[in-house]
């Protein structure tokens, strides 16, 4: 009797200890989001949604280019980074005991590992020097290399979830084995490797070191993927380093409009993988 009710207490105490660092790590998080919110929710408003920067002393002025190059960078980056993403982990998953599916888990292992702004420089070396002009291409460039990883590894993980039975049974039935893989195997993991996409864009949606190399900011609205680009992460960047009061208001905005982004895509991604 005595050692079970150690036990109880000690499972207690334990299961106390866990609750009370739990909370430790909700509260920064919950006290930097509360802190952009109350800094950032008042510059928005529809004119700063839809509006250029205004020059210094001028009143009215939005983010406009910034938000407008924050998704033409997401959306190349994104095409560019999950065909090459989803198809590399079919084949490591296809191929799991092969030397080269050995070889590519170590390099994407590696990249996952490496500093953004490493890439950032990687891209400035490779796109920007050679077309002698900062552009929208070459943050994408940079950014489609940090959501491979990502990408790779939960396409991989989701896939082996699937039940080899169902291959089995396609291939029973004499469907080729590339319609196996598109028609059977992929939707079944769907929900899986959305789910991966998503966390890719998020971890990318912030990132501000490879674009100050690449993309490198634009105070007017540009559409052309080879000329330089406003971004958020960019623009929050120069207007806080600023020693304007104006500004200082605008990078709280954006910042308040990342915050939702991101939190967006994470709510959506944990509504999927309860699905």
């Amino acid at each position: 009797m005595r050692h079970t009710k150690f036990r109880i207490a000690a499972n207690r105490i334990f299961q106390g200890i866990i609750i009370f660092l739990s909370f430790i790590i909700i509260v920064p998080l919950f006290l930097i989001i509360l802190h952009i919110v109350v800094n950032g929710i008042s510059a928005i408003n529809w004119q700063f949604l839809v509006s250029l920067p205004a020059p210094m002393g001028e009143k009215d002025g939005g983010i406009a280019n910034a938000i407008v190059g924050t998704f033409i960078i997401i959306i190349i980056s994104s095409i560019l980074a999950i065909p090459v993403g989803v198809l590399s982990g079919i084949f490591l998953y296809e191929y799991k005991n092969s030397k080269l599916s050995e070889v590519i888990r170590m390099c994407v292992e590696v990249l996952m590992g490496v500093p953004s702004i490493v890439l950032g420089i990687i891209a400035y070396l490779w796109i920007v020097l050679s077309f002698g002009s900062f552009s929208a291409l070459s943050g994408s460039i940079a950014l489609s290399i940090m959501m491979l990883p990502v990408i790779i590894r939960t396409t991989e993980e989701t896939l082996c979830l699937i039940p080899d039975t169902l291959r089995e049974a396609s291939l029973a039935l004499g469907v080729p084995y590339y319609r196996t893989i598109l028609k059977v195997i992929v939707p079944a993991g769907f929900s899986g490797i959305l789910t991966g996409i998503l966390l890719s864009i998020t971890r990318i949606a912030g990132e501000t070191a490879p674009l100050l190399f690449t993309s490198f900011g634009n105070p007017y609205m540009n559409l052309n993927i080879f000329k330089p680009t406003e971004t958020l992460p960019h623009l929050i960047y120069v207007y806080a380093t600023s020693p304007y009061k104006q500004w200082h208001n605008a990078a709280w905005g954006a910042s308040f409009i990342l915050v939702v982004f991101v939190l967006g895509l994470n709510f959506i991604t944990k509504i999927l993988v309860r699905r």
